[in-house]
């Protein structure tokens, strides 16, 4: 029996996720810098992940369904187009406004690739072939977690954080061409795009957090979040194909797995914004020191993630989730008492060696958020 290739599109596929994951190591590992060579603040440089995060998060749908509408490589191609050049334009920046922009369109690319990326996936394999590509996209996932900050804290300290960029350009126009010629077009199976739901979904959120994390007309940001919200609540319940189902939240379990992830990732990621800071400037540590000071954290993650499958044939996705949560919370809290002044060690690297085990888990959580009928 001749044995199955996968071909070059799933190189593809891999390649454009860990740029994603690649590029969002860079900022993590270069806050200092970005900070001293662009003279911004520490509210400032909060929006260099705000306003990727807000992109990326309020127009993850709306990428999802372009794909199915429109088509898949249609739609790749136009993600890959448009976070190639926000990478070469936040390389090129030269104040904070510039950098928060273009980050924000970064994030726009990240929205369209991220969801692209699975569906093409799903599109070009079947059966075994498609089960060991959905392990390599995991181990990707894993892979682009435990190196990703070291490559991007090895760019930081050794090249400039502009450098890691501006690396995408190349490697964005060789995907491209590359995506043109061997990812077969397939037409899209039609329909509407919900834009209504997808601006006021960022419109709210952006005021949200600036009315939180902003310095002048918070208020005024406050009031218009409360009614963009609101709006879109009124635009998903009366959209044919909404971003946002509303009879998703109908299940007690799926809406308190949405609440439980939405409180752990939001303590996670300031973890990832805030600890390579600290690393620097209390410790003083380079960036290259600090991102290998993370790997007691994303080892964890990565190893938890080899073993996963065996652990819930024996235990079921509540068990586990409940083991990791609490374990993370012991983590946290170890880091609270013990402060950033205690040492390495004690203060970082032992609370992360206990939370990466359950952030090394994703394929249970996605379970639990798809499928919640299993978790008892």
């Amino acid at each position: 029996m001749q044995k199955q290739k996968f071909g070059p599109v799933l190189p593809i596929i891999l390649i454009s996720y860990f740029m994603i994951l690649l590029d969002n190591s860079i900022v993590f590992t270069s806050t200092v810098k970005i900070a001293q060579d662009l003279q911004m603040d520490a509210q400032a440089l909060a929006w260099v992940t705000n306003a990727y995060a807000l992109t990326f998060g309020g127009l993850l749908m709306l990428g999802g369904k372009a794909g199915d509408i429109l088509g898949r490589r249609r739609v790749f191609t136009l993600g890959l187009v448009i976070f190639t050049l926000g990478s070469l334009l936040v390389g090129l920046a030269q104040n904070g406004a510039m950098i928060i922009a273009m980050r924000a369109l970064q994030g726009v690319g990240s929205a369209i690739l991220a969801p692209t990326t699975l569906a093409l996936l799903m599109d070009s394999y079947q059966g075994n072939m498609r089960t060991k590509a959905i392990a390599y996209y995991g181990a990707t996932a894993g892979i682009g977690a435990s190196f990703g900050l070291v490559v991007g804290g090895f760019i930081a300290s050794f090249l400039t954080w502009r450098d890691g960029f501006l690396l995408n350009v190349p490697v964005g126009i060789m995907l491209l061409v590359l995506t043109i010629i061997f990812v077969p077009a397939r037409p899209g199976q039609g329909g509407r795009l919900d834009w209504p739901g997808a601006i006021t979904s960022v419109v709210g959120f952006a005021g949200l957090i600036y009315s939180i994390n902003g310095t002048v007309l918070r208020g005024v940001a406050g009031i218009i979040a409360a009614f963009a919200l609101i709006a879109f609540v009124l635009v998903e319940a009366h959209q044919q194909s909404p971003l946002m189902p509303l009879q998703l939240f109908k299940s007690r379990e799926r809406s308190s797995a949405y609440v439980a992830r939405f409180f752990y990732l939001g303590a996670m990621i300031s973890y990832f914004f805030l600890v390579p800071q600290a690393m620097q400037n209390v410790y003083g540590y380079t960036p290259l020191m600090a991102a290998v000071g993370f790997l007691a954290e994303t080892i964890p993650q990565f190893l938890s993630a080899t073993i996963l499958a065996r652990l819930n044939d024996r235990f079921t996705n509540n068990q586990l989730l409940t083991a990791g949560v609490l374990i993370t919370f012991v983590g946290v809290i170890m880091g609270a008492i013990v402060g950033i002044n205690g040492g390495y060690f004690w203060a970082l690297a032992s609370r992360w060696s206990s939370s990466g085990l359950v952030r090394g888990c994703p394929s249970v959580r996605l379970r639990w958020l798809v499928l919640p009928t299993r978790m008892s």
